[in-house]
């Protein structure tokens, strides 16, 4: 199981930072290189611990889906969510927001697991570089968003 984790100090308070954290604006920072769009079970305007959450884009030609449950989520503090796409990647990925006086410290944790002994290897050799390239890009929009850059 691949576990990334990613520390980011943000020069505004939690709130600045968590109004991205909701169905209608995270696709603005998160899987934005795929155009994703996110649909909430019941199409609520915002997240709730237990809702089924998809996720859709397109990376190239090919369509990618991915469905996440939400697991945890506390206004201005913990979002998290377990995942499962189509070709059997298990996961979890969570955000936990700090306030530090003036600023936030952002910490996100990504832990997968390719299926398969050809998965665990493709992972060690490119899926974990990739995936810690697409999380950093993710939270340098984030940041740019929220600090308005």
């Amino acid at each position: 199981m691949a576990n990334l984790e990613f520390v980011r100090e943000f020069a505004v308070p939690p709130k600045e930072i968590f109004v991205f954290f909701v169905p209608q604006r995270m696709a603005l920072w998160y899987g934005a290189e795929m155009n994703s769009c996110l649909e909430v079970q019941g199409g609520a305007s915002d997240f709730a611990v237990g809702q089924k959450v998809r996720i859709t884009g397109r990376l190239g030609k090919r369509e990618v889906t991915l469905t996440a449950v939400i697991t945890d989520y506390e206004w201005e503090c913990v979002f998290e969510w377990q995942f499962r796409d189509a070709y059997g990647v298990r996961g979890k990925q969570r955000w936990e927001l700090q306030q530090m006086g003036s600023t936030t410290r952002l910490t996100m944790r990504d832990q997968y697991e390719m299926p398969g002994g050809l998965g665990k290897i493709a992972d060690w050799l490119f899926t974990r570089y990739g995936v810690a390239a697409r999380d950093r890009s993710g939270l340098d929009r984030l940041q740019r968003l929220a600090e308005r850059r």
